[in-house]
C-alpha cells in the first residue's frame, strides 16, 4: 500500500454558496479529505462540480471557508482550449522550453536561466508523461486545433501531473475519452499517492478510489472501500430504512385504530352520561361533577392519541426520508419491435470523411457496440446514417422508422415545455396520452410542465429520451452516441432500464463498457483507421 503525506488536506468548515438568483447549492456545509483516493458521487444538480470549483478557487463561498494544505491541480469537466495553443503552452512548459533552446544554441542570458530554473530535464519529463498517457508521438509544436478531444482531456491530465500537486482534483475526466486512453487515466489514478478527488458515473474508475463520498440533500455520506463496496453498504442500509419504513407505516395505522376505539368509547360515555342525567337517577351536583370529571378525561385521552398519532406521524416521515428516491423508469414499447432477421438498416460503401467505404447490414433487433479511437470517425459515421452530414459516397437507407440521440442532448426545444417536446415528434397523439406516457420517465404532474431551458442535466436526459421513444410513428431502431457522459450513476441506471424495455434494434457509440455489458450488446464493431470490422466481445 503506498504512503501517503499528511501535509496535504482539504477542509471546508460551515461551506456556504448560492447563485447570483439567490438559489442555495451548500449550506454550513462540512467536509474533510485527507491523502488517498476518493470518488465523490451524487445525482444531477447536487452541487459537486460546484463543490470543486469552490476548492479550487474557480468560485468564491458565500459563507465559510475552505482551507487546502499544498498545491491544487484542477481539471474541470468543460474547458475549451484555444485551438491556436500549442502543446508546450497547454503543458504549461513553453517558457523554460524556449529559454533552453535559446541557451542551447550559445544564447546565455540570465533572463533564460532564470526560466528554466532547475528544470533542466523539462522535455523529458514532458515527454514521459505523455507517453504514460498514451500520446507518446505528439508534437510539443503542435496546435490543440490538430488534436482531438479526448487527446485534449489528457493533455490538460498531463498539464497538472507535470505540476506535481499535492491535491488533485478531476471532473468526469474520462468523458470523451476512448479505450485505451482510459486504461492510461486508470493507471494514472492508480499511481496517485496524494490527495485525489474525482467526480465521475465511470464505474470501472470508482473501482479504483479508497473511499466513496455520496452528496446527497447538501450532505456527504461516507463509505469506505471502493465503488462495489459502497454498493454493497448502500443495499444494506436501504433494506434497513426500508424495514423501518414498514414498522413506521404500521405504528400509524395501529395509533388511528387506537385513536378510533378511543373516540368510540367516548362517544359511548357521553351517551351513558346523558341518559342518566335525563332518568335523574343521581343528584344533579353528583351528575355535574361526574360529567365535568368525564370531559376532562375525555380530552386527556383524546390529547393523548393525537399526540401518539403525531409522533408515528413523524416517525414515518423520517423513516420516508431514509429511503432513497431512486425511481427507475419504467415504459411498455410494444411498438418498437422488430422481427428476426428483419432488415433494419443497410450500409453499403458508405464513405465519409473518414477513411475505407463502410458496409453494414443491421437485421432483427440487433445491439451493436460501435467503438474505437477518439478521432476515428464514429460520431460522424453515426450523423451521416442519421440524415445530419451527407455522404461523401455510397449509400444508407435505413428500413424502419429511426431516432439518433446526439451526445449534445440537443434534441429539445429550450422554449416549449417537457409535454409540449414530445408532442413535436408525436403530434397525433392526445394530451392525455402524452402525460400519461411521460409519468413513466417520471415526468408527473407539474414536472411535464416544467420549461426544457430549466432542465438539470439528468433531466434533460430523460426529457430528450422520452421524446425520442415516445415519438410516433415508434423508432424500431435508436442510434445513441456517448449516452452515458455526464449522466449520475442514477440516470445510467435509468437508462439501462429504459433500453431494457425497448425492443427495436440499437447502435450505440460508447467506451463505458460497464453500461455496454448491462445492455445486451449482441454485436461489436470498431472503427479504426476508417475501416469497419468486427471484434470479439470486449
Amino acid at each position: 500500500m503506498s504512503t501517503h503525506p499528511t501535509s496535504a488536506s482539504i477542509v471546508c468548515t460551515a461551506l456556504g454558496f448560492a447563485w447570483p438568483d439567490g438559489s442555495p447549492v451548500l449550506e454550513n456545509f462540512p467536509l474533510t479529505v485527507g491523502p488517498g483516493r476518493t470518488g465523490l458521487i451524487g445525482l444531477n444538480g447536487a452541487g459537486k462540480s460546484t463543490l470543486l470549483k469552490l476548492i479550487a478557487g474557480e468560485l468564491t463561498p458565500t459563507a465559510g471557508s475552505i482551507k487546502v494544505a499544498g498545491e491544487i491541480g484542477y481539471l474541470p469537466q468543460h474547458a475549451p482550449l484555444d485551438t491556436q495553443l500549442r502543446v508546450d503552452e497547454v503543458l504549461g512548459i513553453a517558457r523554460a522550453r524556449a529559454a533552453l533552446h535559446a541557451i542551447e544554441g550559445g544564447d546565455a542570458r540570465e533572463e533564460h536561466f532564470t526560466a528554466v530554473g532547475d528544470d533542466w530535464d523539462v522535455e523529458e519529463r514532458a515527454r514521459a508523461t505523455l507517453d504514460q498517457l498514451g500520446l507518446p508521438g505528439i508534437d510539443l509544436d503542435r496546435t490543440i486545433g490538430e488534436v482531438s478531444g479526448g487527446e485534449c482531456v489528457l493533455l490538460r491530465l498531463a498539464a497538472l501531473l507535470l505540476r506535481r500537486p499535492d491535491v488533485l482534483l478531476l471532473d468526469e475526466p474520462t468523458n470523451n475519452l476512448d479505450r485505451a486512453a482510459r486504461e492510461r487515466l486508470y493507471a494514472a489514478v492508480t499511481g496517485w499517492s496524494k490527495v485525489l478527488v474525482v467526480i465521475s458515473h465511470d464505474r470501472e474508475l470508482l473501482q479504483l478510489v479508497d473511499r466513496i463520498a455520496d452528496l446527497r440533500d447538501g450532505e456527504v455520506h461516507w463509505y469506505g472501500g471502493n465503488f462495489s463496496a459502497y454498493e454493497q453498504a448502500l443495499a444494506v442500509e436501504q433494506e434497513a430504512a426500508e424495514r423501518m419504513l414498514r414498522v413506521a407505516e404500521a405504528d400509524v395505522q395501529r395509533q388511528k385504530r387506537e385513536l378510533a376505539d378511543a373516540q368510540v368509547k367516548l362517544a359511548r360515555r357521553v351517551r351513558y352520561g346523558n341518559k342518566m342525567n335525563a332518568t335523574k337517577r343521581e343528584p344533579k351536583i353528583v351528575m355535574n361533577e361526574r360529567k365535568r370529571e368525564a370531559q376532562v378525561s375525555a380530552g386527556k385521552h383524546r390529547t393523548l392519541h393525537t399526540e401518539r398519532l403525531k409522533e408515528a406521524r413523524e416517525r414515518l416521515g423520517e423513516a420516508a426520508e431514509a429511503v432513497r428516491d431512486d425511481d427507475e423508469i419504467r415504459i411498455d414499447l410494444p411498438h418498437t419491435a422488430v422481427p428476426p432477421g428483419r432488415t433494419v438498416l443497410s450500409l453499403e460503401a458508405l464513405h465519409t470523411r473518414y477513411g475505407a467505404p463502410a458496409d453494414l447490414e443491421v437485421r432483427g433487433p440487433e445491439r451493436i457496440a460501435l467503438t474505437g479511437r477518439n478521432g476515428s470517425g464514429k460520431t460522424t459515421l453515426l450523423r451521416t446514417v442519421a440524415g445530419e452530414l451527407p455522404p461523401a459516397g455510397g449509400t444508407v437507407e435505413a428500413h424502419v422508422p429511426y431516432r439518433f440521440l446526439p451526445q449534445r442532448l440537443d434534441v429539445l426545444d429550450e422554449a416549449l415545455t417537457v409535454a409540449e417536446n414530445v408532442a413535436r415528434f408525436a403530434p397525433d397523439a392526445t394530451r392525455n396520452r402524452i402525460r400519461a406516457r411521460l409519468a413513466r420517465f417520471l415526468f408527473k404532474g407539474a414536472r411535464a410542465d416544467q420549461q426544457a431551458g430549466t432542465l438539470s442535466g439528468g433531466e434533460r436526459f430523460r426529457a430528450s429520451l422520452a421524446a425520442l421513444m415516445l415519438a410516433e410513428p415508434a423508432p424500431q431502431l435508436l442510434l445513441l452516441d456517448e449516452p452515458t457522459n455526464n449522466l449520475d450513476i442514477a440516470s445510467v441506471r435509468r437508462l439501462v432500464t429504459a433500453l431494457e424495455s425497448y425492443e427495436g434494434a440499437l447502435v450505440v457509440v460508447s467506451h463505458d463498457l460497464t453500461f455496454l455489458r448491462e445492455i445486451g450488446i449482441t454485436r461489436w464493431l470498431a472503427l479504426d483507421d476508417g475501416e469497419l470490422t468486427g471484434t470479439a466481445p470486449l
